[in-house]
C-alpha cells in the first residue's frame, strides 16, 4: 500500500470517539511523501481516541508486515481487522519517531481486543486481514500527527 497514491486517501476513512459521544477530531491529507493522519485527541464527553482505517489484503503466507512512517514521538497502535472476527481488533503498539522509520510487525506482536479490552479470539493470520488502521489513544490528549509512507507484507 503506497500512501502517496491518491486512491489510498480516497479509500481511507476516519473513526473517532464521536461514535461514543467524544469530541476528538482528525483528518487525512496527502502529499508527495505519503498520507498524514493528524488531529486533536480530547477526553471530553468520555472520549479519548482518534483513528483512521483503510482496506488492505496480505498474501497467503505473509509472516511480517512493514510500515514506513514518521511522526510526533507519540505511541500509536497498528490495528488489524479480519473477516473471521469482525468485531475484534488485533493491535500492536509503536512509537512514531520524527524521522522515517521502518516498523516491522510479526504475528506474535498483535494482541486481540474488543473496545480496548483484551479478549480471546481466533488466532491472527495476516492473510485473513481485511482492513488496517492507525489509532491514537491512552490519554494522549492534544495535537497529534503521523505520516504514513508504505505498508507492505514480506
Amino acid at each position: 500500500m503506497d500512501f502517496s497514491n491518491p486512491n489510498t486517501l480516497r479509500d481511507s476513512w476516519i473513526v473517532n470517539d464521536g461514535v461514543m459521544g467524544g469530541v476528538s477530531q482528525s483528518s487525512l491529507r496527502q502529499d508527495v511523501d505519503g498520507m498524514f493522519f493528524e488531529g486533536v485527541v480530547s477526553l471530553e464527553n468520555n472520549g479519548g481516541f482518534a483513528s483512521m482505517r483503510s482496506s488492505v489484503r496480505f498474501p497467503q503466507g505473509t509472516q511480517l508486515i512493514e510500515l514506513i512512517a514518521k511522526g510526533d514521538g507519540k505511541r500509536y497502535k497498528l490495528v488489524l481487522r479480519t473477516e473471521l472476527a469482525p468485531r475484534v481488533t488485533y493491535v500492536a503498539d509503536f512509537i512514531a519517531l520524527p524521522t522515517w522509520q521502518t516498523y516491522r510487525f510479526n504475528l506474535s506482536q498483535f494482541k486481540s481486543t474488543f473496545r480496548g479490552r483484551d479478549v480471546n479470539a481466533p488466532t491472527l493470520s495476516f492473510s485473513d486481514v481485511i482492513d488496517f488502521g492507525i489509532l491514537i489513544s491512552n490519554n494522549q490528549v492534544g495535537s497529534f500527527a503521523i505520516q504514513l509512507k508504505t505498508l507492505k507484507s514480506s
